[in-house]
């Protein structure tokens, strides 16, 4: 990775990569294209595409690296690391730079009014605590929760960008969007288990 790599905005990173020539891009292509610069960055790129119209099952893809990438802010690794298998796994450039595009646009729209505050939410501490509510977070998306993925999923991306912005206030949006959709998916939990026994019980006196 380009030294200088580490101050432009992560924007124009993701552009790069959008507009590479290459007809496919690696796992591992865009971990060391985003590198040292932040585990963010990463979190952001892997758990933004689920608000987009994506193919079935693409949630748990783009979920794989990031069950692999969150314990390791949790417990403060310096660089992000991936087994071979994920590493190797091929994206057709095509449909990524189809996803990025899109996200583009709103990233930069962030980063233009995002800044370092609140602080203290980040360091040896609050690192790790974002790690671990993201592992938990990228462990739903690995389910396959019809609508149940777009909560976690934005919670991840806030976190993402408060890592890169070191920016206090996004890493309190995720929290509360954790909040909210922990509730919302309790609530549907409970919703299903309910309908589930009703279900048995006309059933049973047949």
């Amino acid at each position: 990775m380009d030294p200088l790599d580490r101050h432009r905005p992560l924007s124009d990173l993701l552009r790069e990569i959008s507009d590479d020539t290459d007809p496919v891009v690696t796992v591992g292509d865009i971990v060391r294209r985003l590198g040292p610069r932040s585990f963010g960055a990463l979190l952001f790129v892997f758990s933004a595409p689920n608000w987009l119209p994506l193919p079935p099952g693409s949630s748990t893809f783009l979920a794989a690296p990031l069950v692999l990438l969150a314990p390791q802010i949790a417990l403060g690794v310096s660089r992000p690391w991936l087994p071979r298998f994920v590493d190797a796994r091929r994206l057709e450039r095509e449909h990524l730079a189809k996803a990025l595009r899109k996200l583009i646009p709103v990233l930069e729209r962030v980063e233009m009014v995002s800044r370092p505050r609140l602080v203290f939410l980040f360091g040896p501490i609050g690192d790790r605590v974002i790690g671990v509510t993201v592992t938990l977070l990228a462990l739903v998306l690995l389910l396959p929760i019809f609508l149940g993925n777009m909560g976690p999923a934005a919670a991840i991306a806030a976190f993402g960008l408060a890592l890169v912005q070191r920016d206090g206030l996004l890493a309190l949006a995720g929290y509360a969007i954790t909040a909210g959709s922990t509730a919302l998916l309790f609530v549907g939990w409970k919703v299903a288990v309910a309908a589930i026994g009703q279900v048995m019980h006309i059933l049973e006196r047949f």
